[in-house]
């Protein structure tokens, strides 16, 4: 219970953290009320803006009122769209999410037998090739892997359609590019822990009673690999919902961050906080996700 309660204080304590940080960044990054009205709107008109929206107080009056109003699941209202901003992020989230999971899937679908393979054969042509992947998919960035599945599947075999849509074949190739992304951790992950695990005693112990090849590398081996697999993917997994504002906008899927992209563009300062606040949230909730489950699975983690 007490792992518990301070797992649940720190969730709180990194939302609070977030919170202010993303509406401190809002204010400093210029006038929300000229920034509103338009460059060309006279003196009057701005400070109108200013004394309707509550700009013209205290910072710390103004942050207090907007962190108790979504305490209370009150956002505020789209400049942009007219709408209370919690219902257009109930509208967009799902279909980030269903993406998210859809790449998180691929990668730990690809991740895991890649770094089985390279773990087992530590050394060997396998592992550099796994490991040389792993290095490609960290340093490239997810826009140019977007646009090189939109040249190779989309333009030239036409196997996939392109932008729009929110079904599994509009899906597949901007899960591709966003698993392309998060699968070097995942394959560290599970490479490493075959290279600990191969080396262990009872490892040792089984090959001395006999035991040979999927017996050993699936019933032992794997089975101890997976636990740091757990966190890593749920983290991975909050990291994508956040990468895919880059993603959603490429191929025009109608997610949280396709809505956070249109919102920039519209200077729709509410919809902005609550797109960040939302991404972190979901971020901060699968990290303490992790943590429970970790701890479940894994006996050393409970005896500390």
């Amino acid at each position: 219970m007490n792992f518990l309660i301070r797992r649940v204080l720190m969730a709180l304590m990194v939302l609070l953290t977030i919170s202010f940080i993303s509406f401190i960044m809002l204010k400093v990054s210029g006038d929300l009320a000229i920034s509103l009205a338009g460059e060309n709107a006279g003196a009057d008109y701005v400070d109108f803006l200013r004394k309707t929206y509550g700009w013209d107080r205290p910072l710390y009056i103004q942050y207090g009122d907007w962190l108790w109003n979504a305490l209370h699941g009150n956002l505020g209202a789209s400049f942009y769209y007219g709408k209370q901003v919690m219902a257009l992020v109930a509208e967009r989230m799902p279909v980030t999410l269903k993406l998210g999971a859809l790449a998180t899937g691929l990668a730990i679908a690809a991740a895991i037998p890649m770094g089985m393979a390279a773990g087992i054969r530590q050394g060997s042509l396998v592992d550099r090739i796994v490991l040389f992947i792993a290095l490609l998919g960290g340093a490239t960035p997810i826009f140019w892997t977007s646009f090189l599945l939109i040249l190779v599947f989309g333009l030239n075999l036409r196997w996939l359609p392109i932008t729009g849509g929110t079904d599994l074949q509009h899906l597949i190739m901007p899960a591709l590019a966003l698993s392309f992304y998060s699968m070097p951790a995942i394959i560290r992950i599970v490479r490493s822990g075959m290279v600990d695990v191969m080396a262990s005693d009872y490892i040792r112990t089984a090959r001395a009673k006999g035991l040979r090849g999927p017996a050993i590398y699936f019933r032992h081996a794997l089975r101890n690999t997976l636990v740091p697999v757990v966190a890593v993917a749920s983290v991975q997994f909050g990291f994508l919902l956040g990468g895919s504002v880059v993603v959603e906008n490429i191929f025009a899927i109608n997610g949280i961050g396709y809505l956070t992209w249109e919102a920039i563009n519209q200077n729709d300062y509410p919809v902005v906080q609550a797109s960040v606040l939302t991404v972190s949230a979901a971020y901060v909730v699968l990290t303490l996700f992790a943590d429970l489950v970790n701890r479940a699975i894994d006996p050393r983690i409970r005896l500390e």
